[in-house]
């Protein structure tokens, strides 16, 4: 991406800032997440990859498994997609569409920055680094995932000293797809960290990240690596073949527990180094602690090859040779020129031996290497056999594509290769496997929807059911909380419809009507009306009718009796209520007088 287009979106949500970092498949930029509003690390495939289908979904299974890692010194994934980046070409090609991944920003350097600063850490910061990484490769390895790249370009320092791992996975789509060790100068890092098996184009297990990380340790508590060479042929033939130097041979100050630890880590035979990642990280907290370790002393001999002497858990030399330099120098120099003459003899022969089979030659018949699609690893090795090639590293990889089956391999179909080299195969691990979240009480279907999208996974059949619970309610789910399912099953639901059956209340008291209406989620309306035949606060109707089906809140009516006035009759009128005329009372004529 030029210059130019800093500032430019992605979708609508991320903006594009200034380049961070380079490598040899993408750029990563400082971005901004407008929608949240927060810095992150958006590393963006270079077009020229992007133009591969298969790289981009090969692309996007590793950023899915990448994003299933969670732990505080792994580097987050926020998010995956893709985005036309450039405009239509002059001559009418479609713009090419470019993946990218959205990252947690790391404020800090790289752990390949401060080595090449010429700063020295003391060997305790060393140890506390490395414990970090160990740390996050234990979470990695108990998830299934090896990460096959660690070096310190891929470990960053954060400004308040906590170790962050990269890039988990993407190896796996490099591998698949790029070119061998001597395609490009920018594998020559890598090879410096490469592990003997992957040198040999073996299988590869967790014990790989951490004779990588034993390297890591070795050049941050000298300085270097501990094999460097002209080519990644030279250096891989010394990862096979050639014993590292004692790192005390290098820095005095480091001490013989801290040289046990890293020469431990960096045996040749995978069975004789740590067996996990959590065993590497107790080893070094012992160092740090400065209390005994569990591997053995290396004894520093005048050639500086580590013999391994073993201790009591008191420190003491159990059986009692312990070889001093000087002791060394004593030997006859003859023998000294017959030792070299044979180890350079060697070297030129495992030279050989290995460029042969990491690069090719002109020697040997060459065949077609034969499509591996869709088959097993016994039968991938049958049709391989008929070829006279083998089966070469067997890296599993979730998918849609049946368990057990070859999805992918190096060299494709139709590559030419010599006879009794290896063929690298990719295997389907099946589809990534999530946990059910919790959806029971949530309350709204884009809830239940966002929480297992969050799983990857998708909401499946929604019944109904009657209950006092608010419509929309999750009453039950199907898978449980806490199952195990592929990615991108459907979780069954069954919600509240919000209707509640209306219950009978006529005949009970007022009281205990309003009590179990309103414990059915329903407002109650009351109306009264006398009655005779009735207690007094008796129901003697409600409306609507029992058994309706209702929303909860709904205004329901009940009709209460109460007590009818008694009427008071009149009373009949007596005969001492007769008005008697008294004497006085009756008129007395007025004589006329005679004229």
């Amino acid at each position: 991406m030029s210059e130019e287009e800093k500032g430019r979106m992605l979708g609508d949500r991320y903006e594009i800032g200034a380049v961070i970092g380079r490598g040899g498949m993408a750029e990563v930029h400082e971005g901004r997440d407008l929608r949240l509003g927060r810095r992150v690390a958006i590393k963006i495939l270079r077009p020229d990859l992007a133009k591969d289908p298969s790289f981009q979904a090969r692309f996007r299974r590793e950023a899915q498994s990448a994003a299933s890692l969670n732990h505080p010194n792994i580097v987050a994934v926020y998010d995956t997609g893709q985005d036309t980046l450039s405009p239509e070409g002059d001559n009418g090609e479609p713009a090419v569409v470019v993946p990218y991944i959205v990252m947690e920003f790391v404020d800090g350097m790289t752990l390949r920055q401060i080595v090449a600063s010429g700063r020295r850490l003391l060997p305790e910061r060393a140890l506390e680094i490395t414990a970090g990484i160990l740390s996050a490769l234990d979470y990695a390895h108990r998830h299934g995932i090896v990460h096959r790249d660690i070096k310190p370009a891929n470990v960053m320092l954060t400004r308040t000293g906590d170790v962050k791992v990269m890039d988990f996975g993407i190896a796996r789509a490099i591998n698949d797809v790029s070119s061998t060790m001597t395609s490009a100068s920018a594998v020559m890092g890598t090879a410096q960290y490469l592990s003997p098996e992957q040198a040999r184009g073996e299988v590869v297990d967790a014990r790989s990240d951490l004779y990588s990380t034993g390297v890591v340790l070795f050049e941050l508590l000298t300085g270097r690596a501990p094999f460097t060479g002209d080519s990644a042929v030279a250096i891989a033939y010394q990862h096979v073949s050639e014993m590292p130097a004692i790192p005390s041979t290098i820095d005095p100050g480091v001490s013989p527990e801290v040289d046990a630890v890293v020469m431990r880590a960096l045996a040749k035979r995978a069975d004789d180094r740590y067996q996990s990642a959590s065993d590497f990280r107790a080893d070094v907290e012992r160092a740090i602690a400065g209390s005994p370790v569990t591997a053995a002393i290396p004894t520093i001999v005048a050639d500086q090859t580590a013999m391994m002497t073993p201790l009591d858990a008191s420190g003491i030399n159990t059986d009692n040779k312990k070889v001093s330099i000087n002791s060394r120098k004593g030997r006859s120099s003859g023998v000294f020129w017959v030792l070299s003459l044979i180890a350079i003899g060697a070297a030129i022969i495992g030279a050989v031996v290995i460029g042969r089979f990491l690069v090719g030659s002109d020697g040997g018949n060459v065949v077609t290497v034969p499509s591996l699609d869709g088959l097993t690893i016994d039968q991938a090795a049958e049709t391989l056999a008929e070829y006279e090639l083998r089966i070469g590293a067997q890296t599993p990889e979730i998918s849609e594509r049946p368990e057990g089956t070859i999805i992918a391999q190096q060299p494709a179909a139709g590559e030419g290769i010599e006879q009794g080299q290896a063929v690298n195969v990719t295997v389907s691990s099946g589809r990534e496997q999530s946990t059910v979240p919790q959806l029971v009480g949530l309350t709204t279907l884009d809830d239940v929807r966002v929480a297992l999208s969050d799983f990857g996974l998708v909401l499946g059949s929604i019944t109904e059911s009657d209950s006092n619970q608010p419509g929309g309610y999750v009453l039950e789910q199907n898978p449980g909380e806490g199952t195990q399912v592929a990615a991108g099953s459907a979780v069954d639901i069954v919600v509240s419809s919000g209707l509640v059956e209306l219950p009978n209340v006529t005949g009970a008291t007022e009281a205990q009507a309003r009590s179990d209406l309103a414990q059915a989620g329903f407002e109650v309306q009351v109306v009264e009306q006398e009655s005779s035949i009735s207690s007094p606060g008796q129901v003697l109707a409600q409306s609507p009718q029992p058994g309706t089906q209702l929303a909860r809140g709904s205004l329901v009516t009940i009709t209460v009796a109460i007590a009818a006035p008694v009427a008071t009759p009149t009373p009949a009128p007596t005969p001492t209520d007769v008005p008697v005329p008294t004497p006085t009372d009756v008129p007395v004529p007025t004589p006329t007088p005679i004229p």
